[in-house]
């Protein structure tokens, strides 16, 4: 079959010929002559099949083929998309605006993590579609800036995603918010109960398409796993991502924690990295995603913020650094790789504490996953620097050319020999201060009162400044009450008196 015998009009045609589509996949040739009859539908495919194609192609050509109920000089919001992710939403909003070539249709992606401003700014003159997070896209709504009641065609996509996100109470929020005369569409890779609950409530007569078992591994992806200690990860990483052949390698970690560490590891090993996590703003997200995609970068390292529906071209190897504790996630995270027909290639570490999670995996995909086994000589040679511990959110900086440490920074985005860090903590950012002015010359009440002390205020912040250890000692007793700046704030009586005066007397 193909896309014209499935009704599609020409402009979309062309589209998806500059876009290098051949023929529709099997979600793409049962879901949209459905969709452009008008009709609900629960669909659910494994992942990397053309789902999203499959329904943004018949919000495309409803719109274009179809006025507003209501006229008015403006554009009308008439499509909205809703997505778990601030990356699946912008992925989602790129395939629009390469399928409507030639099309005057306009669309808009609203999420958190970046101003407001920016996206209201884009909706002055109207829009036809949004693609949105339900929180953000909330939001504008309690402002009144975003009508959703002449909503036509209202999408779901990764539906279960959204539910275990938390964000049912916000999405029926806004389900209240459209018309209730909507297209609704859902879809997801997993169809749990709680999905088929929420399609009864908000679909009329809906149609279930399951093109492929929902649980079924994708059987082009070789699988295999390394069942190691714990301490071997690094040094198996190390050891695989050696390999050239690997020309784009994703990582997925646990915690947002571990992403940092094991990328400045990377960083002092002179190998390019990006990481992203929640915890990094929106346009260091965007900035590290692109480069992996455009090669610059030969390694993401990421939690599960980006197994779902994130379409990286041609990746050669998906990594499972830590297993997930959520079984369905493999399949997500194993998706990343093998996609539109490609072969692909996954390979999990599991350690001791892991055997019950790799049970649980192994019974929920219906298989079991081929055991490698690999000698410590293999990599003995690797050698890893003893972990130093770094406060949670902090990263260290190294220097690329002596691969040595220079600092450790948090927060903001800095660039600082051609990579992406964040900006120093506060705590070294004083302590460097103090440095300064003791070496210019400069006294000051800081100095004094260290003077007094015996201990210079470099070195207390030493622990900070090495980038581990223990903070520094408490005050004594003695100093515990000394103020600042050099003087007594609260001496004791004995203390007065010993000077010929008291509190009281002060002065006679």
């Amino acid at each position: 079959m193909t896309f014209r015998q499935l009704e599609i009009i020409d402009p979309i045609l062309q589209a998806l010929d500059q876009a290098g589509y051949k023929k529709p996949t099997e979600i793409q040739e049962k879901v949209i002559p459905i969709l452009l009859s008008g009709r609900d539908i629960l669909a659910s495919s494994q992942t990397g099949t053309g789902k999203t194609a499959a329904y943004t192609i018949p919000l495309i050509q409803r719109l274009a083929t179809s006025e507003p109920e209501i006229s008015s000089k403006r554009r009308v919001l008439r499509g909205l998309i809703l997505s778990p992710t601030r990356e699946l939403a912008a992925q989602i909003g790129d395939n629009l605006t390469n399928y409507s070539k030639g099309l005057k249709l306009k669309r808009t992606i609203i999420f958190g993590g970046v101003p407001q401003s920016r996206q209201t700014n884009s909706m002055k003159n109207g829009v036809d579609i949004i693609v949105a997070t339900p929180g953000r896209l909330l939001d504008l709504c309690n402002q009144g800036l975003v009508d959703l009641s002449q909503i036509e065609v209202l999408i779901l996509d990764e539906a279960d995603q959204m539910l275990d996100m938390g964000f049912l109470p916000d999405m029926k929020k806004i389900i209240r918010k459209c018309s209730s005369r909507q297209q609704t569409m859902m879809f997801s890779a997993t169809i749990p109960p709680k999905i088929i609950t929420l399609s009864n409530e908000i679909c009329r007569n809906p149609q279930r398409i399951a093109v492929t078992p929902v649980n079924e591994p994708i059987d082009k992806i070789d699988q295999s796993v390394y069942k190691i200690e714990g301490g071997d990860k690094k040094k198996l990483l190390l050891h695989l991502i050696a390999n050239p052949h690997y020309e784009s390698v994703l990582v997925f970690l646990r915690t947002k924690y571990a992403a940092d560490r094991i990328g400045t590891l990377l960083d002092k090993k002179g190998i390019t990295n990006e990481v992203i996590h929640g915890n990094k703003s929106q346009n260091a997200r965007t900035r590290a995603l692109d480069r992996f995609k455009n090669g610059r970068s030969r390694i993401l390292l990421a939690t599960d913020i980006v197994a779902r529906g994130i379409d990286v071209k041609n990746l050669s190897l998906v990594i499972n650094y830590d297993l997930p504790r959520q079984t369905e996630v493999y399949l997500h995270r194993m998706g990343r790789t093998g996609r539109a027909g490609f072969d692909g290639k996954a390979i999990s570490f599991c350690s001791r504490e892991e055997r019950v999670l790799l049970r649980d995996i192994q019974r929920y995909i219906g298989m079991t996953i081929p055991e490698k086994s690999i000698s410590k000589v293999d990599f003995a040679d690797i050698e890893i620097e003893p972990h130093r511990n770094i406060q949670p959110g902090h990263r260290e900086i190294v220097d690329h050319n002596t691969k040595q440490a220079r600092g450790v920074y948090r927060n903001k985005s800095v660039r600082f020999s051609s990579k992406e860090f964040e900006v120093e903590s506060d705590d070294t950012f004083r302590s460097r201060k103090r440095k300064n002015s003791r070496s210019s010359g400069r006294t000051d009440s800081r100095k004094r009162y260290d003077s007094r002390d015996n201990r210079s205020h470099s070195s207390k912040h030493k622990s900070y400044r090495d980038f581990g250890g223990s903070k520094p000692a408490s005050k004594s007793r003695t100093t515990k009450n000394r103020s600042f700046n050099g003087g007594s704030s609260r001496k004791p009586s004995s203390f007065n008196r010993s000077r010929g005066h008291t509190s009281t007397n002060r002065g006679k």
